[in-house]
């Protein structure tokens, strides 16, 4: 059994279809799903996010803003954001970050919502879910200022795309780092590398849906059962048994949250 510990199928994407994507996941073997609140604070998205864990015994989820919107987030947001955390079923402040790939709000209020939200989820006593696109120097700085003392309750580093150096620093910050289905597409050889420094009780696996189909399903949208064909392609990589990678990340995942899924 799996968890897909990053998926955002509370999109318009999803619209048509989503009871279906849910049930084919739970029939695929996958025990849980984390449904990332991500959007503009001027939509629902974080409610829809808050509804679904409610509707759906197997889906939990995060709240925070992602670097992107980072030009919009104010008091008003955080005080909104705040009450939707209180939720049993979210387990997270996220996704929060960096991404210099797009640059869709300025780098420097990047950063500054960056530590905010951090200062945020440790106030809270959440753990934290970490975008890094194309900002893995500052990414790291901000991590290594503000997660290293006692209030720091740990943090997830979603869809790695860095370097074997990068995860082992993560780590040594007491971050787990998740695998999606990038790390399955042919010319990933320096993602397999850092795969390689990643232990099986450090490791999650997540699908990012609709982003990020792993082979051979690439080029249509990704859906949490493809969860099933990364951690497949992993345990091939770590030429273990498939049964056992799953039993690891599950237990990773439930060990990190203090859950029981049943």
């Amino acid at each position: 059994m799996l968890v897909d510990s990053h998926c955002h199928i509370d999109g318009e994407r999803f619209d048509d279809d989503r009871e279906e994507v849910i049930q084919r996941a739970l029939e695929a073997g996958v025990l849980a799903m984390v449904n990332v609140g991500t959007g503009s604070p001027r939509d629902s998205s974080f409610e829809d996010t808050v509804a679904l864990t409610k509707e759906y015994e197997c889906i939990y989820g995060t709240v925070g803003i992602h670097p992107h919107d980072a030009s919009e987030y104010d008091d008003s947001t955080e005080e909104r954001l705040k009450e939707l955390s209180s939720n049993e079923k979210i387990l997270a402040w996220g996704e929060i970050g960096l991404d210099y790939h797009y640059d869709h709000s300025p780098r420097d209020t990047q950063r500054k919502v960056f530590e905010r939200q951090i200062v945020i989820a440790q106030e809270l006593e959440l753990p934290i879910v970490i975008h890094s696109r194309s900002a893995n120097r500052d990414t790291l700085d901000i991590l290594k200022n503000n997660c290293s003392d006692k209030d720091f309750c740990g943090g997830i580093m979603h869809c790695f795309g860095g370097t074997p150096k990068m995860a082992s620093e993560l780590m040594d910050l007491g971050f787990l780092i998740s695998f999606a289905g990038n790390v399955t597409f042919k010319k990933a050889d320096e993602l397999r590398d850092a795969a390689r420094v990643v232990p099986l009780d450090r490791l999650l696996v997540e699908t990012d849906c609709p982003y990020l189909t792993p082979v051979p399903y690439r080029g249509k949208r990704n859906e949490p059962a493809r969860v099933v064909d990364t951690a497949r392609f992993l345990a091939d990589f770590y030429e273990i048994p498939f049964e056992k990678l799953a039993r690891q990340t599950t237990a990773n995942f439930t060990s990190f949250f203090n859950l029981e899924l049943s």
